[in-house]
């Protein structure tokens, strides 16, 4: 789901689930996902939540560690594409055009 630079990710996680056509065995996220509302929807997935508590939360609950340390794939992932430097600053336009941009970034990185 493609959203504007100022709104925050985690109110679309909801819905990315829901399109799932099988619902995940653990959803892994970084710390602004850390919210009793996500955490909810996760669970009505019958999901593992690999999210690290934020400081400021009461209740520190247990994660997978070592499954929250795959996310750092995903992260060099897209620190790969911003390297072109029109993916990074999104000169498309429109939302088809960037997505057609994401794709031919990721087959050219997967062909590297």
């Amino acid at each position: 789901m493609l959203t504007p630079a100022e709104c925050a990710d985690s109110p679309q996680l909801p819905a990315l689930l829901a399109a799932l056509a099988q619902p995940p065995g653990a959803v892994v996220c970084d710390k602004a996902y850390d919210t009793n509302n996500v955490l909810k929807v996760i669970a009505n997935q019958h999901a593992a939540a690999a999210i690290p508590p934020k400081s400021s939360r009461l209740d520190q609950r247990a994660y997978d560690r070592n499954l929250y340390a795959d996310r750092n794939k995903i992260e060099r992932f897209f620190g790969r594409l911003k390297e072109a430097r029109g993916f990074a600053t999104r000169y498309e336009k429109t939302a088809v055009s960037f997505l057609a941009t994401a794709h031919l970034l990721a087959a050219l990185d997967w062909m590297r």
